[in-house]
């Protein structure tokens, strides 16, 4: 099994920056490689992949949308998944999930992932 927690979301006016983590354990997760990736769910909208990385960090993708404002990091060594938020914008306003996939390499719809995280809000005011 693999357990996915997520923190750093909370309230931040246009302009401003956070950091998300996700801290992933479990026998299955520190035995596997896994690709890993940040999504987020909106209000009335449904959940959107941001940004995506691979098992050794090779290749990363993000959407359009947080491209040049956004990066995904992770620390292997201690099982954490980051994303740097900067310059936010009220439209990142959304819950944002980890997700992990069994596998080196990402995908880019919900259905490539296998584990998922609780999610942690994001609100960002104008």
């Amino acid at each position: 099994q693999v357990q996915l927690v997520e923190s750093g979301g909370g309230l931040a006016q246009a302009g401003d920056s956070l950091r998300l983590s996700c801290a992933a354990s479990g026998r299955t997760f520190n035995s596997a490689v896994m690709g890993m990736g940040w999504f987020r769910q909106a209000p009335g909208k449904g959940r959107e992949l941001v940004a995506s990385i691979t098992w050794i960090s090779t290749y990363t993708y993000y959407a359009d949308s947080v491209q040049g404002r956004f990066t995904i990091s992770r620390d292997n060594a201690k099982n954490i998944l980051y994303l740097q938020m900067n310059s936010l914008k009220s439209e990142d306003t959304a819950v944002y999930y980890c997700a992990a996939r069994r596998s080196w390499t990402t995908g880019r719809r919900e259905s490539d992932y296998d584990y998922w995280g609780q999610g942690t809000q994001v609100t960002v005011s104008s």
